[in-house]
């Protein structure tokens, strides 16, 4: 069932499907909530679903909230200064977009769950949890991590943004989705990775350049990890480009308890590109 509601004057769309223990799934830069379409079909037996697109993603609108004094609060909580020029109106940080997710369980009267984010979807469950750890009784990484962007990382999304300034948002990403997947998977369904491409046409430059900042300026949220009493998800591809398994890897030891799950021969992309086994994964960490 799709539903609304309205944050910040802003409509937000999501689904709902299956009965049980509440489950969020958060997408990832340039995909909507149908990214989860595979695993959702084997969730919903075993779950209740709460599948959202994110703010200016599928039909939810793009946040534009008065933060110019919370932003620089922020910044300077975090120690982070940025090397372009703040935008007009004013900043959103990952955390703007796990308070929209906190607004969203709230309207949905739900108490506590677990989330599972892919990618920046991933950065949004990390922001979340530790604004909100009482709502949590686990949460997952799915091709993501707790680090901060290093300063390579930063100029490549601020190479991105320029990109897109002058390209445009289905430029942008008709290059950048292949450098998601695997070579052999790239190769086998090349179709596939053409229907991602053309699922993203509805993408605004302007949401892509809002997701860059936000991700250009996230803090390291290692400390989420260290010693959380909650159960953390990690599954990740051997050949990840974008998040990579080693990079991962650094931080599976951080949580008391983790589970661990690796899969070979997968980019960054394991809802398309090994969609039984995450699902089966997940499954299995909302049974345990």
């Amino acid at each position: 069932m799709q539903k609304k509601f309205t944050y910040h004057s802003a409509e937000m769309y999501y689904r709902v499907t299956g009965k049980g223990k509440p489950v969020v799934l958060l997408h990832g830069f340039g995909e909507d909530s149908h990214i989860w379409d595979e695993q959702v079909a084997i969730l919903q037996e075993h779950c209740l679903l709460i599948i959202p697109d994110l703010p200016g993603s599928g039909k939810s609108a793009l946040l534009n909230l008065e933060l110019g004094v919370r932003s620089l609060e922020y910044l300077e909580n975090h120690n982070t200064t940025p090397d372009f020029r703040l935008p007009t109106p004013d900043y959103i940080s990952i955390d703007d977009y796990a308070d929209c997710i906190h607004a969203l369980l709230q309207h949905e009267s739900i108490t506590s769950c677990i989330l599972l984010g892919h990618s920046m979807g991933g950065y949004i469950t990390l922001a979340f949890a530790e604004k909100y750890p009482s709502l949590l009784t686990g949460f997952g990484l799915i091709h993501s991590t707790s680090f901060a962007d290093n300063e390579e990382k930063k100029r490549t999304r601020e190479k991105g943004i320029a990109f897109m300034e002058e390209h445009g948002a289905q430029a942008f990403l008709k290059t950048s989705i292949p450098n998601l997947f695997a070579a052999r998977f790239k190769k086998n369904h090349s179709e596939k990775v053409d229907t991602l491409i053309a699922q993203a046409a509805h993408f605004t430059k302007e949401t892509l350049q809002q997701y860059y900042r936000a991700m250009i300026l996230r803090p390291d949220r290692r400390a989420v990890l260290e010693s959380n009493p909650l159960p953390v998800l990690f599954v990740m591809g051997t050949e990840d480009m974008a998040v990579p398994l080693e990079e991962v890897l650094q931080q599976t030891h951080l949580p008391v308890k983790s589970y661990i799950h690796i899969l070979p021969d997968t980019g960054h992309m394991s809802m398309w590109e090994a969609p039984e086994q995450l699902g089966q994964f997940i499954v299995d960490f909302i049974k345990d």
